[in-house]
């Protein structure tokens, strides 16, 4: 569900037309939907109201400040995979005690920063990270609070970019090392165990290998705690598949149906680090048609989005809607819409079945508040686009465009 909708033949965000936003901002942009941000983080929480529970949300999907502030203000957490999203997060308002800190490649720097600014707990990956975090919290006389990122060997189903979850992955680490690597932690002084870590991929779109993973960690949360070892948290990562195009995906209630009665009897806290399921369908890319074009049996609309605005597409071939802000009637078009960057990758959509569109015209990307302006670029010194927050009938540009003096900022030319 989302709050973009056509009213009168026209396109709206919330109470606010795109068309409005295009004129005033500009396109490329990003336009956000806060109303839909805020129901969607309810609607999580809710379901999962009869397990102790903390929504960590996921940084990486969409870390505009406006989107963290939105989420700290309903009692989110941050799931955080770096130094530079520690700082977002902090400044955006979300506790550190509210903070857990992924990713496989941390540096000591990061490490150190997280343990100063008092997060709930590190997710290790790894023995070597394991010590080397022991021996930053020595240096700086703290205890850094751990779990470990546990690889339950499930397949996911979903994209092989976005599976992390199965044994070759790069991430976590097995069932059968886990037992000895927390007997190892027990011994280090400066780690506090706290619980247990997965996350087994992005973009799932059944309950089932929840289902499955949940139960391999319960049996190892079981084994921890006959062994004596404390496990407060039961960190089960996010995943959770939203519609792109038609896909039946489960719904909060789905999840909670099915994982909640594996951890209630744990006496653990529950942790979900969700992203994609709270903003994915809040935002859209606005994109005005510069040119039509036809080559051969081909037919192109060329826009003044590209891949390095959104970078789904080309990178994992994956399927966003594409709707014309004036609503349209009669024949569709089977055509590819592609940008201005120079490579054949460079696409929104292909083989698309379109209503006719001209020069001048407005289309706008579904479906793009999670992985759009995150994995942005500025391959052939394009300019990133703008951000916009919706609310109501109001909106308000929440990260300017860029400028060409944005683009060259720290460089220097030789000698």
């Amino acid at each position: 569900m989302h709050h973009f909708a056509y009213r009168g033949g026209e396109l709206y965000c919330e109470e606010v037309p795109l068309k409005k936003i295009a004129g005033e901002v500009g396109t490329p942009v990003y336009v956000y939907s806060r109303r839909t941000i805020v129901e969607h983080y309810r609607r999580l929480d809710e379901a999962f109201s009869g397990v102790p529970h903390l929504v960590c949300y996921s940084v990486k999907a969409n870390s505009n400040l406006s989107v963290l502030s939105t989420l700290a203000s309903l009692g989110a957490g941050a799931d955080i995979v770096s130094g530079g999203e520690l700082f977002r997060v902090l400044r955006a308002g979300i506790p550190p005690s509210r903070i857990v800190f992924a990713g496989v490649g941390k540096t000591e720097a990061e490490m150190s920063s997280a343990l100063r600014a008092g997060i709930l707990m590190f997710n290790v990956e790894s023995r070597q990270e394991m010590h080397v975090l022991n021996e930053v919290a020595a240096r700086s006389g703290l205890e850094a609070p751990v779990a470990l990122r546990v690889n339950p060997d499930v397949d996911p189903e979903t994209h092989p970019y976005i599976a992390t979850g199965l044994r070759e992955a790069k991430f976590g680490v097995g069932m059968r090392e886990a037992l000895e690597l927390y007997e190892e932690a027990r011994g280090l002084s400066h780690l506090r165990i706290r619980g247990v870590h997965q996350h087994i991929g992005s973009q799932i779109t059944q309950v089932e290998p929840f289902r499955e993973s949940v139960s391999r960690l319960r049996e190892l949360v079981l084994e921890l705690k006959a062994r004596g070892l404390e496990v407060e948290y039961l960190n089960i990562g996010g995943g959770f598949g939203i519609p792109y195009r038609d896909e039946e995906v489960p719904y909060p209630s789905d999840y909670a149906e099915a994982i909640g009665p594996l951890v209630s009897e744990l006496g653990c806290t529950l942790i979900m680090e969700t992203g994609r399921m709270i903003v994915g369908n809040a935002g859209v890319l606005l994109t005005r048609v510069l040119y039509l074009k036809e080559t051969g049996d081909k037919r192109f609309v060329v826009v003044d989005a590209a891949m390095n605005d959104l970078l789904r597409p080309a990178l994992y071939h994956a399927y966003h809607e594409i709707l014309p802000v004036d609503e349209k009637e009669g024949a569709d078009q089977v055509v590819d819409v592609v940008g201005p960057v120079c490579e054949t990758g460079d696409f929104l959509a292909r083989e698309r079945a379109l209503p006719g569109v001209e020069p001048g015209e407005l289309l706008a990307v579904m479906s793009a508040g999670a992985y759009g302006f995150t994995m942005s670029s500025n391959y052939n010194s394009r300019l990133r686009p703008a951000e916009v927050m919706v609310d109501g009938d109001r909106f308000a540009v929440v990260r300017e465009r860029e400028s060409y003096e944005d683009l060259i900022r720290g460089e220097r030319v030789w000698p």
